[in-house]
């Protein structure tokens, strides 16, 4: 794995794409056949941000490139202010699925990242107990104080994301990346970990990344929503969320809420229909 390297200058974007396109082997590169293309962003440090469009249109495909487990065919992508050549180490990520080891207590699931990355992994043994108390802290604060000692089975749906969330962030990364993370939840639980998740990025102030077909959920928690087009995917739509921080699930029920969500859902409706349409 490959740090990102020091911390970006001030003034310096922390997620930063020029130009990226990206074909998946060298056959549709030749024929011009990109999964997503043209991909101009900049993201200051601790900014969340959500992406949205039709499915397959490229969103966990900009997962990969932002945290290297997929190299541009065109352009660069640089992450706090380094150019990125290979998985990074400063970003923790969730997805639908927590893929928690069903062997591991829910205590070892969370410290499994400390276990294998360096430079946590060879100091893993002589202060587990500090990382543990880490741990048991981040369990806590999303509410499964207690369930240390509980296995995957043991849990509910709700629970087991809480534990990957915990799992993602036990190394202190400086940004965060969501695919789908509450899409296989049921509408409470959903709302209940946004309220989670909003506390501990106001608390910790990462950079998050959530891709997510919920546009309410996009507009809850991000500051800015990316549309995206049919695949090739690139972005076609930059909604910046102009709600108050810090956001309560009362304002889900605001005009002005609701407002953005059918803004964003007209927009989507209109890649559907035609996919070259491109907003300002």
């Amino acid at each position: 794995m490959v740090a990102a390297g020091p911390g970006a200058p001030s003034g310096v974007p922390f997620i930063d794409f020029q130009d990226v396109w990206l074909a998946y082997n060298e056959t549709l590169l030749a024929q011009n056949n990109f999964a997503v293309e043209a991909i101009d962003l900049k993201v200051n440090k601790g900014q969340f941000i959500a992406i949205v469009g039709p499915s397959g249109c490229g969103k966990s495909t900009f997962m990969k490139l932002t945290t290297g487990l997929r190299k541009p065919s065109r352009g660069r992508v640089l992450i706090d202010g380094q150019p990125v050549t290979g998985p990074l180490k400063i970003s923790g990520m969730a997805f639908q699925a927590p893929s928690l080891l069903p062997w591991r207590t829910t205590l070892d699931n969370v410290l499994l990242p400390l276990e294998i990355v360096e430079p946590y992994r060879g100091q893993f043994r002589t202060r587990k107990a500090q990382f543990a108390e880490r741990a048991s802290a981040l369990l806590a604060k999303v509410g499964l104080g207690g369930y240390e000692m509980k296995f995957p089975w043991q849990l509910s749906g709700g629970m087991q994301q809480r534990v990957s969330i915990c799992r993602a962030l036990i190394h202190e990364p400086k940004m965060l990346l969501l695919d789908e993370p509450f899409g296989a939840l049921d509408a409470f639980t959903r709302e209940e970990l946004w309220c989670i998740l909003r506390d501990l990025w106001l608390e910790q102030q990462f950079n998050v990344v959530l891709v997510t077909h919920d546009l309410r959920e996009s507009v809850f928690l991000a500051d800015t929503v990316y549309v995206m087009s049919k695949s090739p995917g690139r972005f076609v739509v930059n909604r910046h969320i102009d709600l108050p921080r810090e956001r309560d699930l009362e304002v889900t029920y605001t005009s002005a809420f609701t407002d953005i969500v059918h803004e964003l859902r007209g927009h989507i409706g209109a890649i559907r229909r035609n996919p070259v349409v491109v907003v300002a």
